[in-house]
């Protein structure tokens, strides 16, 4: 890679790095982020037990792990959690979250993309709206492979936020009206316009830029050397649940987006 290019990269993931250290003072306030119902709790955690299983004092690191909601989720079903997340605020928040809930999970600051922990070390890797965000997905599936034990798992729980349908467009038109009508319930307000200003310029020059499309995640995971690698599109349950914090049409056009969990294997070493 030249110079250049690597100039790029950086400014670009410092870039990043400062959009989501900034949104941490906000980022529980939405929906989508935080879990506000039992239910949708609940929900999750059906979706892990489907793809994990139950933890039993396996390990599991949560990547990109905001504010620990995930973690949380995880420690829940008896895994042994560790959260790397490369923003400050955010680790403040999480370890927070834990000592105010009394868990023992542990909040430390990582790069998900070159994450310096030990070869063979996780039999569990998951994170939720990371992929999308990689500035380098190969080279990071590449590392997720490497502190994986053999036979463990990565579970990537994604969505394409950039190539709308023309039923979310529908749906997500008539929530705006609503809103400004005064008719509908209003979006949790989460940041400035120069906020989203910048979330739209960061989302333009991410590797993902064009939209993180399930199968195109699949492929970059098999280049890697994952194997048994599932996609999952059945995430209706928790949309429901999450759609409850929202007005009727903003979740309708979240149910129509493109989201998906896909689960990978590590494989084991040959006989």
């Amino acid at each position: 890679m030249s110079d250049v290019a690597e100039r790029r990269n950086y400014d670009l993931r410092d870039e990043i790095k400062a959009y989501w250290s900034e949104r941490a003072a906000t980022f529980d306030l939405s929906p989508g982020h935080e879990i506000f119902s039992e239910e949708e709790r609940s929900a999750w955690h059906r979706l892990f037990l489907r793809h994990l299983g139950r933890g039993d004092g396996r390990t599991a690191l949560d990547l990109a792990s905001g504010t620990g909601v995930i973690s949380h989720l995880l420690d829940d079903l008896g895994f042994k959690v560790t959260g790397l997340d490369w923003a400050e605020p955010m680790l403040e928040r999480a370890r927070g979250k834990a000592k105010d809930r009394k868990r023992t999970i542990a909040f430390q600051m990582g790069d998900a993309e070159n994450t310096m922990e030990p070869d063979d070390h996780y039999d569990i890797i998951v994170n939720r709206h990371l992929v999308w965000t990689l500035v380098d997905p190969a080279a990071a599936f590449a590392e997720w492979l490497r502190v994986l034990k053999p036979g463990g798992l990565v579970l990537i729980v994604d969505g394409d936020f950039v190539n709308t349908n023309a039923l979310e467009r529908f749906f997500g038109k008539l929530s705006a009206w609503g809103q400004r009508a005064g008719i509908l319930r209003p979006d949790t307000p989460m940041h400035s316009r120069e906020m989203m200003e910048t979330h739209r310029s960061i989302l333009s020059r991410v590797y993902f830029a064009n939209g993180a499309r399930a199968e195109a995640v699949v492929d970059l995971l098999r280049n890697a050397g994952f194997t048994d690698i599932e996609v999952d599109t059945d995430l209706g349950e928790i949309h429901r649940m999450q759609a409850r914090n929202w007005n009727f049409f903003k979740g309708l056009a979240r149910k129509s987006q493109h989201r998906y969990a896909i689960r990978a294997s590590k494989p084991l070493p040959a006989a």
